[in-house]
């Protein structure tokens, strides 16, 4: 996959933004994957691209694909709504959307500590860090 500022499925000609059809046909075939139940790695690998799953998700929530005032576009908003529709479903399915993790309430950190004096010094800076550390107490 190419690196740079201009989206997988255009390159720019004579100043301008035009669609790269070969790279757009792998873009419409990952979304294509994706609503048809592949998981997003799954299906940039069936459109023939090696990505990451992060990747593929940044990339298939480009909304440039959808046309704007400098890029054609390469998929229509139908598709684009459905692909964040299932996005969310299988994100709720599996728990990890984010009002869920709203929902959890995080214990407040302890504010105060106690530190046992060192009992022996080590000649490994490192080593002395890790002893000094493990000397820390939470007082309740």
């Amino acid at each position: 996959m190419k690196k740079g500022l201009t989206p997988y499925g255009y390159k720019i000609v004579n100043g301008g933004t035009v669609i790269d059809e070969e790279e757009a046909a792998q873009v419409r075939k990952i979304y294509d994957g994706y609503l048809g139940g592949l998981s997003l790695t799954g299906a940039a690998k069936a459109a023939g691209l090696e990505l990451k799953h992060r990747s593929v998700r940044v990339m298939l929530e480009n909304r440039r694909y959808l046309g704007d005032e400098y890029y054609p576009a390469i998929i229509d908003p139908d598709t684009f709504r459905a692909f964040e529709a299932e996005r969310l479903r299988r994100e709720k399915i599996l728990g990890r959307d984010k009002k869920q993790k709203k929902a959890t309430e995080a214990k407040p950190a302890p504010i105060r500590f106690r530190l046992i004096m060192p009992a022996r010094e080590l000649s490994d800076p490192y080593k002395q860090a890790e002893y000094i550390y493990s000397l820390i107490e939470r007082e309740d």
